[in-house]
């Protein structure tokens, strides 16, 4: 079982339950395989575009439940608040943990009020990780920079009411410098162990770097599940993940003394 490969002290956080699997692939019967075969070495997933159309995504989720797996689902909702109301209500009773929203004002303040009092935790998206800078200028027609851009829906984010964001590793010292929420979530897609392919991601990190610098969550799908055996490739990210969780609770116990 994986968690006794890892830090077993209870106080910790241990490296499984920072890993989110993205499960990208084209039918709910294909992702089911995925998690038969990560079986417990792996307790979080995410659900994305792939599969929101796949008339047994329900049965994925019930599947999922069942398994005690938590779940992401990454709808990046943008609508109108009634419609972004609607969405998130109908994740909430669905018993995921999270959901992405845009970064617009009245999306987040629409998600945060249909969230109420439930389980679900917002997160926004800052900027997709496959953005540089021209594109952020070409796309959005901003003249900020990545890093002004990022921090400022972030902000808006963390005022707002919502649980966090999704952001390049590359931002997360930037964000967590700048917003004193303790409890503020940085889930951070785009990571990528050395000598892994970075497909068409442009702003990425390693596992290691990524925990290293303040990511509560990583998000990884392809460098695990295009990959065989697929578990030998969770395990060595795990392995990454818990050595930088001990390596921080070592520099904040020198830091103490």
């Amino acid at each position: 079982m994986a968690p006794a490969l890892f830090d077993t002290n209870p106080v910790r956080v241990q490296a499984r339950d920072r890993l989110i699997v993205a499960l990208d692939v084209g039918s709910v019967r294909e992702a089911k395989g995925i998690v038969q075969e990560l079986d417990d070495t792996v307790s979080f997933y995410k659900i994305g575009p792939h599969l929101l159309l796949d008339p047994e995504l329900h049965d994925l989720l019930r599947h999922l439940k069942a398994e005690s797996k938590a779940v992401f689902l990454d709808l990046k909702v943008f609508d109108i608040p009634a419609t972004v109301e609607g969405a998130v209500r109908a994740a909430a009773a669905l018993g995921v943990k999270f959901i992405t929203v845009a970064g617009q004002q009245p999306i987040m303040e629409a998600a945060v009020k249909a969230r109420g009092n439930t389980t679900l935790q917002i997160l926004v998206v800052t900027l997709l990780t496959y953005m540089t800078q021209e594109d952020l200028k070409r796309e959005y027609g901003s003249a900020a920079s990545l890093d002004e851009f990022i921090l400022e829906r972030a902000k808006f984010a963390a005022d707002r009411g919502c649980d966090g964001v999704i952001s390049s590793a590359k931002e997360v010292r930037l964000i967590r410098e700048n917003i004193e929420r303790k409890d503020f979530l940085i889930v951070t897609p785009g990571i990528r162990p050395d000598n892994s392919s970075l497909d068409d991601q442009k702003r990425v990190v390693t596992p290691y770097d990524a925990i290293k610098n303040g990511s509560n969550y990583l998000v990884i799908g392809r460098p695990i599940i295009s990959r065989k055996p697929r578990c030998d490739a969770a395990m060595a990210i795990l392995r990454e993940i818990q050595q930088a969780l001990n390596d921080k609770i070592a520099d904040n116990s020198e830091g103490r003394t």
